[in-house]
Formats: structure tokens, C-alpha cells, sequence
């Protein structure tokens, strides 16, 4: 097991290299400046703002610059539109925010997506069954840029329960409809996986013996089937946290939450590159970093994976 983490992790540093190096070379390669004459910027004033931000060097200084930054320091840079903070500042202030909903959307869609496709292939063609498919196709068809008006304008408008925006440092009822805005599609996709997987696992030939054996349903499931049959979903597991974060840009912008989502946009609008790359290269990094866990928990649950 350890041989199989230290390839992984032996794989997963020249990804993320790779990852920094392309992300740079495109925010470089991308038309116009952070100071564009078209802002109305004088020369000499340009001149002077590109040396001070270090624009004026080679690409191979500023690259290099760029990543020894982050591996020595893990200094993302100073923000082009931000002058009073720096990359590093604006990621601490958002992304507790983002991950905050993030993780518990992440927990609501495990919580109700696996158990609903479990018992739903446990009581095939069923009403149950019938019932989580329903709910499952339909939650999958919402994205969250439509589900979150509908939600305000039930939870908020109709009904008065809910705030319809803001963060308010966390507080609970601030919460709630950004994670399910969040959490539906996700929640589907889990339980239209593990419904499926559980299906093919419960047709399988030790499933078949188990149950020749005498031994009752409830420790066939549990025992035999339940293991197999998660490995799916587990795979699925990783690349939905990070996407949970990743998709948080809607969620930012619809109910001003204040996460690394809307200073995203926010430097796209503004030609911020410093702020956009430490974005990306922190997602990027997040994605591998939960990949590798989740084939690692992979390998854990299945030896036959590690070879």
C-alpha cells in the first residue's frame, strides 16, 4: 500500500507542475493587460505599474518567479484590481465560504444520494423504486442556476422562512439554500449510481451463493453486496467535492454568499490574471489532491487495484 500512495503521489506533483505551467502560459498569452492603455492609462503611468507588478520581464522570469513563489512560500502574488491585498488575502477571505457550503453539500448528497439508490435496487420495481427514480431524474434536470430562483422565490418570497442572500458569517438559516441549490444534482447522480451498481452486484454469482447458503437478506446486503456495490460511488466521490466548489460560482453571484466564486468572475471582468491563476491553480490543486485520495480509498477497499 505505501509503494502504491508513493507512485501516486510520484504522478500526481509533475500533474500539478503541469497544471501551473499551462494555466500561466495562458493567462500570459491572453489579449490586453491588467493596466490596458484603453482604461486610458498614460504610457509612462503603464510603464511604471508593469514594472512594479514585474510585467515587464521574460516569460521565463515571470514563470519561473511565478512558481518558485508558490513552492517556497505558497505566495500566489500580488491582485492587478485589489491593491490593498494580495492573492493569498482574497483566497483566506473566500474560500472558508465556498467550502463551508460546499462541505455541506457534499455531506447532504452522500447522506440522502446513497441510501435512496441503495434501497431503491434493494426493492427493485418497486413504488420506492419508482419513487427514487422520479426524484433522481428530476432533481438531475434542475441545474442550479434555474433551482436557485425557484428555491428563493418559494423559501423567501412565498413563504418568509429563509433569507434569500448573504452570508452573515455562517449562520444557519444563511446556509440552507445554497447547500441544496447545491447539493441536488449531486445528490442524483449518487443515487443513480449507487442504484445501479447495487442492481449489478445483487445479480452477481457470490450474491447467488450467499444466498444458497440459507444466510438472510439483511446479511447478504450488508456482508456481500453493500462493499462491491460503493466502489462506484466512492470513485465518484472526489471529483464531486471539488466540483461541489468548482460550481460554486452560481452560487456566489445568485445569493452573495462573499466565496472565492465571485472574486472569480470578478477578475475575469477586471483582467485580474494574478487573482484568476490562484484560483485555478488551487482548484486544480484541490482536484488532484482528492483524486489521489479517493484512489487510494479505492485501493484500500480493492487490493487488486494497487497492482
Amino acid at each position: 500500500m505505501t509503494a502504491f500512495i508513493l507512485k501516486r503521489l510520484l504522478v500526481a506533483i509533475p500533474v500539478l507542475l503541469v497544471l501551473v505551467v499551462l494555466t500561466f502560459v495562458l493567462m500570459y498569452a491572453a489579449p490586453g493587460s491588467p493596466f490596458a492603455s484603453e482604461r486610458g492609462v498614460p504610457p509612462a503611468v503603464l510603464a511604471n505599474l508593469e514594472r512594479e507588478y514585474g510585467l515587464d520581464r521574460s516569460f521565463i522570469e515571470q514563470i519561473a518567479t511565478y512558481i518558485w513563489n508558490i513552492v517556497s512560500s505558497f505566495d500566489f502574488g500580488p491582485s492587478f484590481q485589489y491593491r490593498d491585498q494580495d492573492v493569498n488575502d482574497l483566497i483566506a477571505q473566500g474560500f472558508p465560504v465556498t467550502l463551508t457550503y460546499g462541505f455541506w453539500s457534499f455531506i447532504v448528497a452522500i447522506a440522502v444520494g446513497a441510501p435512496l439508490g441503495i434501497l431503491a435496487a434493494i426493492r427493485h420495481n418497486s413504488g420506492l423504486d419508482y419513487a427514487a427514480v422520479g426524484i433522481s431524474v428530476g432533481a438531475q434536470v434542475l441545474p442550479n442556476f434555474v433551482l436557485a430562483p425557484i428555491l428563493v422565490l418559494v423559501f423567501t418570497v412565498w413563504l418568509g422562512w429563509l433569507p434569500g442572500g448573504g452570508w452573515q458569517g455562517g449562520q444557519i438559516e444563511y446556509v440552507i439554500l445554497p447547500v441544496i441549490a447545491l447539493s441536488t444534482s449531486f445528490m442524483a447522480s449518487i443515487a443513480r449510481i449507487a442504484r445501479a451498481s447495487m442492481l449489478e452486484v445483487m445479480t452477481s454469482n457470490f450474491i447467488r451463493t450467499a444466498r444458497a447458503k440459507g444466510l438472510p437478506e439483511r446479511v447478504v446486503v450488508l456482508r456481500h453486496a453493500l462493499k462491491p456495490a460503493l466502489l462506484p460511488v466512492i470513485s465518484y466521490l472526489g471529483p464531486a467535492f471539488v466540483g461541489m466548489i468548482t460550481g460554486s460560482v452560481v452560487i456566489d453571484i445568485y445569493f452573495s454568499t462573499g466565496g472565492i466564486g465571485q472574486f472569480f468572475v470578478a477578475s475575469a471582468l477586471n483582467r485580474d490574471y494574478g487573482v484568476m491563476m490562484g484560483i485555478t491553480v488551487l482548484l486544480g490543486a484541490l482536484t488532484i489532491f482528492f483524486n489521489l485520495l479517493v484512489d487510494i480509498l479505492y485501493a484500500w477497499i480493492d487490493p487488486k487495484i494497487r497492482y
